[in-house]
């Protein structure tokens, strides 16, 4: 088996539970699996949404805040939160951690992108596991501007596999993968398995929202494999609430859909 350069991106919605708690269950076999695939000579790049649903949490209050500045507040309490809980669940199988917080203008600005790739490349060639989210405790563009960069973890996740010039990008969500309608209203909804090439079909097959713990949705998720395919990066999307399903991906078995680079 060739060793790859992997990003695997979780969502809210695999990170918490149905009451909007942490599931630690998940988390920890996520890092077991994410370890061990280590251990088999890939490199791993995990890029973790629920700042703000693990902060808001934290602080005890009621809903997910609306306001930008509780909006900053929850995610800088939600990072902290999710940090410790990385660490202390790779610690449990001798892997270190580091943590990489991004915004729109370490993107955009040359120096800033190369340096940040150079970072990238450092801890993975001495075998740390980079842990990425969008800086939102400081940048308010990338919560709520209709012109933000990232817009969500989805394209976040994208942007990265271009930087550390990935192999595969792992997208788990709540859903099994793209569908030719939405599975959670239409009961004959078939999981396609394979695209080639973005077409606006596509696209208009894809929907609205995400769930309701999650902020993004199919099309946030077609925007990152677009990003990923053009860039030669194959992209699958697939269901998280096992992460024991990264195995039969980095194997090729077909698991949700595979968006062909």
């Amino acid at each position: 088996m060739r060793t790859m350069r992997i990003v695997v991106k979780v969502g809210t919605s695999t990170l918490t539970n149905e009451i909007g708690k942490r599931n630690l269950r998940r988390i920890e076999k996520l890092a077991m699996v994410l370890s061990d695939i280590r251990n088999m000579g890939h490199e791993v790049v995990l890029v973790s949404s629920g700042a703000i649903a693990v902060g808001a949490n934290k602080l005890r209050l009621s809903e997910r805040p609306t306001s930008m500045r509780m909006k900053q507040a929850a995610a800088a309490v939600g990072q902290c939160e999710n940090m410790f809980l990385y660490d202390k669940f790779f610690g449990y199988y001798d892997k270190t951690v580091a943590q990489i917080l991004l915004n729109a203008e370490d993107i955009r600005q040359e120096e800033k992108k190369e340096n940040l790739t150079n970072t990238f490349n450092a801890l993975l060639e001495t075998g740390v596991i980079p842990i990425v989210n969008e800086n939102d405790s400081v940048s308010y563009t990338e919560i709520e501007s209709v012109d933000r960069l990232f817009g969500d973890n989805d394209q976040l996740s994208a942007v990265v596999a271009v930087l550390t010039h990935a192999d595969l990008l792992v997208i788990l969500s709540d859903i099994d993968g793209f569908f030719d309608k939405d599975p959670r209203l239409y009961k004959d909804a078939k999981l396609i398995e394979k695209i080639d090439q973005l077409t606006p079909e596509v696209y208009e097959l894809a929907g609205g929202a995400g769930s309701r713990r999650g902020t993004g949705g199919m099309k946030t998720k077609l925007r990152a494999a677009d990003l990923a395919m053009s860039n030669g990066i194959d992209t699958v999307v697939t269901n998280g609430k096992d992460p024991a399903v990264l195995y039969d991906i980095i194997e090729g078995k077909p698991c949700g859909t595979l968006f062909k680079g």
